[in-house]
């Protein structure tokens, strides 16, 4: 982004702003919602109390110098932000460390009976047993029936969407109450992504999917890849998680694997989805990744050598949900209008954005859409999870 004429960074200081609702009241929520959900011990519980009243009325505190990743986190900004408030240094460091502090809270990384214990798994699990996970996963028995081409759409937008509306892999944005001259899909390069990724008997291209959310998002996610591994579009996938709980509901590991178990035990067409992406992970054609960087508070443009390496080495990575997008463009306050190939620009290779809007970063938006949307809705849109976007910048970039 060096020719680019940079925005400030979104910064939680301001009330009545979005980021500023996130630290004040979306944080304690989370923290009073992980004590509700888990029976910690008192001095789990001590500690979750007095994470809330830092976040709130303290300053950012520097982790224990016993900590694995100590040094890792005082690179990543510790050092430059420890004795600042949580709302004064950038949004998203403040967000990422926020989670980082709650597993010290609840106890993940250190000994004892918490140690490796997501606080976060109880409403994951609820979420893949929902009747609604049923209901989606039937879908896929007439989705099955349709050519090739309008199945892989319609696993396309079920990607897209992910846990925000219902995933019956329709091949229209769902049913969100938007105005009539104001299409939920704000910008669809589903096209340009598709040239990238055309299928082929002797595929030998990778694709990388870098996820966002488990549960209900997380399915999705996996049958696009099954789609692309079984037709050609790709002959390996490799989906970047977590190493740790992040951000809720972001996927690691293990919810990789809740997922695929999910679907190889339902009935109909999801358990043959289901055995496709096990034998693929047992054969080595998916693989989950789980880079440290996944949880770093800074933007993709400071990734590492090794992980900018498996991005130059893919055909095309996909980047997926808002918290990824912030990463992906720069949590700044870029007009809309600013090309987002250009703010892409550092990206090692192709890359395509599937997103729900749920905060206000935004980039590459026609000015006749954005100038319907404030019309409208006035900023909501940037929020409200009721549009999304597919965005692709290729190497002809």
């Amino acid at each position: 982004m060096s020719d680019i004429c940079l925005p400030p960074v979104l910064l939680g200081d301001e009330p009545g702003t979005f980021p500023y609702a996130v630290l004040a009241e979306r944080h304690p929520a989370i923290i009073r919602q992980v004590g509700e959900n888990t029976p910690y011990d008192p001095d789990r519980r001590r500690a979750l109390d007095a994470l809330l009243e830092n976040c709130l009325h303290g300053t950012v505190e520097p982790l224990a110098a016993d900590a694995a990743d100590h040094d890792r986190w005082a690179a990543w900004g510790t050092d430059t932000y420890a004795g600042r408030s949580w709302f004064d240094v950038p949004w998203l460091w403040s967000e990422s460390y926020f989670y980082r502090r709650l597993l010290d809270a609840t106890g993940y990384f250190a000994d004892g009976p918490w140690h490796g214990v997501d606080p976060f798994r109880p409403s994951k699990l609820a979420e893949l047993a929902a009747a609604e996970t049923d209901e989606e996963l039937a879908a896929l028995d007439e989705l099955d029936a349709r050519p090739p081409a309008r199945r892989a759409e319609a696993l396309l937008h079920g990607s897209l969407w992910g846990n925000r509306a219902d995933l019956g892999f329709r091949l229209s944005a769902p049913r969100a109450k938007t105005p009539a001259d104001v299409p939920p899909l704000v910008a669809d390069d589903s096209e340009r992504l598709w040239s990238l990724l055309p299928p082929s008997a002797d595929a030998t291209g990778t694709v990388c999917l870098v996820a966002d959310n488990a549960g209900r998002e997380l399915v999705p996610d996996l049958l696009l890849l099954d789609h692309l591994l079984t037709h050609g579009h790709a002959a390996r996938a490799v989906l970047h998680v977590k190493p740790h709980p992040y951000y809720v509901s972001d996927a690691t590991p293990a919810d990789v694997l809740d997922a695929v178990r999910r679907l190889t035990a339902a009935p109909g067409a999801a358990a043959g989805y289901g055995r496709r992406l096990w034998d693929a992970l047992a054969d080595g054609r998916l693989t989950v990744r789980a880079h440290p960087f996944s949880c770093a508070p800074l933007p993709y443009v400071d990734m590492p050598d090794d992980l900018r390496a498996e991005f130059a080495a893919a055909t095309v990575t996909l980047v997926k949900g808002d918290l990824n997008y912030r990463r992906l463009v720069g949590d700044r306050c870029w007009p809309p209008a600013t090309p987002f190939a250009d703010v892409t620009a550092y990206f090692p290779g192709p890359v395509a954005a599937l997103r729900t809007l749920k905060s206000d970063v935004i980039t590459g938006l026609d000015p006749a859409t954005e100038a319907a949307l404030v019309a409208a809705e006035e900023q909501r849109w940037r929020t409200s999870g009721t549009h999304a976007l597919i965005q692709v910048r290729d190497r002809r970039h």
